[in-house]
């Protein structure tokens, strides 16, 4: 089996978790004797192009003709079973998924975010959720929003773009959802239940421990959509030292609003953004993780490695976190009040979940059975080529 895995990186300035599943996924599908040709660009580059570079880049999300000669002397030459594709934009532009079907290769995509439809990719924008481009033929709203890069301009390029691939989303063999909510927002989109296929994304297993933990961890960007301030308003409708110690890593524009509940309140650690490598070690040393979410955020690569680490997960009732976990955790409604409630409800549940986490991540996030989903669904498409 032979796959081309498309992808166009997000900028290093920005850490995404998207590359690292790419990443992820590239390695355990090697690992599993798959042969595979990375096709891929770097928004790092933008940087460095020239000044006509730059105006041709404006177009690229649309359609980029030199992209798609490159990509047909690689299928010619390397001759894949499937073409699986990640993100688009701005480089590669969707028609990537019409060369590699004209050239009789099926196509194959993972859908990380909402932005076939919604040009920020959260439908999330000032503060609030928004589903204002739903069904809309033509997203004006984003457009009036600057909802693209915060920029009106580049917003109407990626309208003209969402409107013009509709049928190129349409026309993919098969969607790789990452949790039944974006099966949902395929579906809604427009795309049948035979075209999707629900596959999480994976990590490795970091092996089993005995440690126990206490308080909570809040890891992730901080931010509005992020949520970082209800919990903070949860956390303080609290006594001090009550619910043990609230560690907070990351970073964002919420930053320094962090910062002061930090310096007011002796249970609040405000730790900063961390290397990844010390991630396990702190999911360890607390009792349950919190997601206290404000968007519909699709999978967090957090939760998976706290449950992979036995800890169970406060999230808000919000997108894919509530389907990704199961029994092991607690759901509430995104409000101060509702997250207050949470926090009581782990603060004394989170000791018994403990086992559920870790059997949750075994039976649905563990490689041998992502990878296996995954290569079912590339087999089911090679076998239709030969049909």
């Amino acid at each position: 089996m032979k796959v081309v895995i498309a992808h166009n990186r997000y900028s290093s300035a920005q850490p995404s978790g998207e590359n690292s599943m790419v990443d992820n996924e590239i390695r355990q599908l090697t690992e599993a004797g798959v042969e595979v040709v990375p096709f891929q660009r770097s928004s790092d580059e933008i940087a460095s192009l020239s000044l006509p570079g730059k105006v041709a880049l404006a177009a690229s999300p649309i359609y980029s003709r030199s992209t798609q000669k490159e990509l047909t002397r690689l299928i010619q030459t390397e001759k894949p079973d499937v073409f699986h594709l990640h993100n688009p934009y701005p480089f590669l532009s969707p028609a990537v998924v019409r060369t590699a079907q004209k050239l009789g290769v099926p196509a194959v995509q993972t859908v990380h975010n909402y932005r076939q439809v919604c040009m920020s990719a959260m439908y999330f924008r000032d503060g609030h959720m928004c589903h204002d481009c739903k069904g809309k033929s033509f997203a004006l709203p984003g457009i009036k929003h600057g909802c693209y890069r915060g920029s009106r301009a580049q917003s109407v390029i990626m309208a003209t773009t969402l409107a013009v691939n509709r049928s190129t989303w349409r026309g993919i063999d098969r969607y790789i959802a990452l949790t039944d909510h974006i099966a949902d927002h395929l579906r809604d989109y427009g795309i049948s239940s035979e075209q999707i296929r629900v596959k999480p994304n994976s990590i490795p297993d970091p092996g089993v421990h005995d440690e126990t933990g206490s308080g909570f961890m809040y890891l992730g960007r901080l931010s509005p959509e992020k949520g970082v301030g209800l919990l903070l308003e949860a956390w303080r409708r609290h006594p001090e030292g009550a619910l043990g110690t609230l560690s907070i890593i990351g970073d964002g524009p919420d930053r320094a609003m962090v910062e002061s509940a930090a310096a007011a309140r002796s249970d609040i650690d405000f730790v900063g953004p961390l290397p990844h490598d010390e991630i396990a070690g702190r999911l360890r040393s607390a009792a349950a993780l919190v997601v206290s979410s404000l968007c519909e955020d699709v999978l967090p690569t957090v939760v998976i490695e706290a449950l992979s680490n036995a800890r169970p997960v406060l999230t808000t009732d919000l997108g894919g976190p509530p389907r990704m976990i199961g029994d092991a955790g607690v759901i509430v409604e995104p409000t101060a009040d509702g997250m207050a409630r949470g926090l009581t409800d782990m603060h004394r549940t989170a000791a018994s979940l403990s086992e559920v986490a870790r059997k949750r991540y075994l039976s649905t996030f563990a490689p041998e059975v992502v990878v296996s989903r995954q290569l079912d669904i590339y087999a089911e498409l090679s076998a239709g080529t030969r049909d």
